[in-house]
């Protein structure tokens, strides 16, 4: 055993831990020494979006003790920001395994530290604690989800003032404050428990009423009231609140898939609970094929992210990717509140820099202004921020299968996205025409961009050592030719630095600093690569683009544009 980690695990059967988490490390010593030294090899990172890793004993895993001394590091930092200001936080917590009790660990620190807790009083999505956290006034929140990551998984993301993720200055000096807490004995862990107060149907009600005000065309919903929609919460929570919003937008026709209604986080039916993934909502394409029904809708376990399958051109159940989502989103909202007469001469909408670029020609289009940000909500959301009385934001998104609609949160929702997605669906109806019907008239009017997301995992200690030297080889030795066509811009947001690479022509990028690297062709094809923040992965995305001049040609060009990103894939080997 490494003497560095042999140190760590020695603090932990030494230190004050419950004797159960003592008998459990020595178990692992005898029966599993490398899953023992994988749990110890190193402090589980509290990154930009907070916590997120494997639930188990050791400083590399989701437990009591990690949560513990992250919120003792979080509140040490909300008590130096504020000083003697009422400091008050929000905290959720989805189905997952042990999230109720990772809820109430940070429930009880924060609380010890004289901090005025408002706690949900059972599981509730994601979104709503964003809504929470504006509403109550709070300083801060907290969420205990690892969002759609496997069963294995928990996590533990932090919220600052405006509902929104952490960001600059406050992610990296919160990482400071809890890099500083390296002693269980540092943390408070009980002792306020009068400053916990639990909340729930009010606030639910409050964030209903919200997301109902959201809708354009009540009056096609009335018409249209029995949709046919199957829905499908993955075990999550979105049993919690999205059949509710369904029936007060007023459908009347929603069939949940039973097999999957009840919150469980061991999410029985599926390998990982994510809409993404066709396997996992294969039990609600079953459903909605036998119901013949109108669209399908599934939602991650902190509902947050929204999967959604309907008939394509065909008569077949297809699903939808996240960035065809995003596009027929951001289309409706923008043509709907012309048509409507509500849109505003500043109105905006905002996407990420590895989002489709049909959003920016939609927006362009339309005549509305669109601002490309980093990946993640928390960009969106600070973005807001900044142009705060001068621009009204009507919709945010990105490919992840996720939109944030309407101006009072700050964090994808997928609640309110489903009760969008459905009105989109009865407004195409009354039309005689479906979502995928739709999408392929606006492939025709803005252009045909195919976009497709491969996720290399390179597990164990190793890990991020390997993906950091796989950016750095791209970094420092650029593609010059990807699939037979020239690579004419690198973007290195890194360095915030673009390149012509024929002129050699260089300016800066006007965002923070992140580690993604994008090369764009000389026919418009953008490869995008990024490492995740929160997990041992890179992610590659890559989009390519053409004109559909009808209607009739739509499976052969569409068979044209996934045949090239394939083409790009074995060009940069990365099967």
């Amino acid at each position: 055993m490494d003497a560095a980690i042999q140190e760590r695990i020695n603090v932990w059967v030494n230190g004050n831990y419950d004797q159960a988490t003592k008998d459990t490390i020595a178990r692992l010593q005898k029966d599993s020494p490398d899953e023992l030294a994988d749990a110890f090899y190193r402090n589980l990172e509290f990154g930009t979006g907070g916590l997120r890793g494997i639930m188990g004993v050791g400083t590399n895993r989701i437990n009591k003790y990690t949560i513990g001394m992250a919120t003792q590091g979080f509140a040490n930092y909300l008590k130096k920001t504020y000083g003697s200001e009422e400091i008050k936080v929000a905290i959720a917590h989805d189905s997952r395994n042990n999230s109720r009790f990772f809820a109430e660990t940070t429930a009880h620190v924060f609380a010890a530290n004289g901090i005025k807790v408002f706690l949900f009083e059972a599981l509730r999505p994601t979104p709503e604690l964003s809504f929470a956290i504006r509403t109550l006034g709070c300083k801060a929140g907290v969420v205990c989800t690892a969002s759609h990551n496997p069963r294995e998984y928990n996590g533990y993301k932090a919220y600052w003032n405006d509902g929104g993720q952490l960001v600059p200055p406050h992610d990296k000096n919160v990482i400071t404050e809890v890099e500083a807490i390296t002693n269980v004995n540092d943390v408070k862990w009980e002792g306020g428990s009068a400053n916990i107060t639990l909340i729930g149907k009010d606030m639910d009600n409050a964030y209903l009423d919200m997301v109902k005000e959201l809708s354009v065309y009540p009056d096609v919903i009335a018409e249209q009231h029995d949709l046919k929609i199957v829905y499908t919460p993955i075990h999550g929570t979105g049993i919690t609140l999205v059949p509710e919003v369904l029936k007060r937008f007023g459908f009347t026709n929603v069939t949940i898939v039973e097999e999957q209604a009840t919150p469980d986080g061991n999410f029985p039916t599926v390998n990982y609970p994510n809409p993404e993934e066709s396997e996992t909502m294969s039990i609600g394409l079953k459903k909605a094929k036998e119901l013949d029904a109108d669209i399908l809708l599934g939602t991650d376990p902190d509902a947050d992210r929204v999967g959604i399958g309907v008939k394509n051109h065909k008569g077949e159940w297809v699903l939808m990717n996240g960035n065809q989502t995003a596009v027929l989103a951001f289309s409706y909202m923008m043509e709907a509140r012309k048509a409507k007469g509500i849109a505003q001469p500043n109105d905006m909408v905002i996407t990420t820099i590895v989002t489709t670029e049909m959003i920016n020609e939609v927006a362009k289009q339309n005549d509305v202004a669109c601002y490309n940000v980093l990946t993640g909500f928390k960009w969106i959301a600070e973005k807001i921020k900044e142009l705060d009385g001068q621009k009204n934001y009507v919709i945010g998104g990105e490919e992840s299968f996720g939109l944030m609609i309407g101006n009072q949160i700050r964090d994808k929702d997928a609640v309110s996205a489903v009760a969008l997605m459905c009105e989109m669906a009865a407004y195409e109806k009354n039309q005689g025409k479906t979502l995928f019907d739709k999408m392929i008239e606006l492939y025709i009017k803005y252009g045909f961009y195919y976009e497709n997301l491969i996720s290399i995992t390179k597990k164990g200690m190793n890990g991020q050592k390997e993906i950091a030297e796989m950016m750095e080889s791209y970094r420092s030795n650029p593609p010059k030719t990807i699939a037979g066509a020239q690579v004419a811009t690198l973007l290195d947001y890194e360095l915030q630095k673009g390149t012509n690479l024929f002129t050699g022509e260089t300016w800066t990028i006007a965002l923070p600093k992140s580690n993604v690297l994008q090369f764009v062709t000389a026919d418009g094809t953008k490869i995008s690569a990024r490492p995740s923040g929160t997990e041992p992965k890179i992610k590659f995305y890559f989009s390519v683009n053409t004109r559909l001049a009808r209607k009739e040609d739509f499976d052969t060009v569409y068979a044209s544009l996934e045949n090239k990103i394939k083409d790009i894939i074995t060009d940069m080997n990365l099967k």
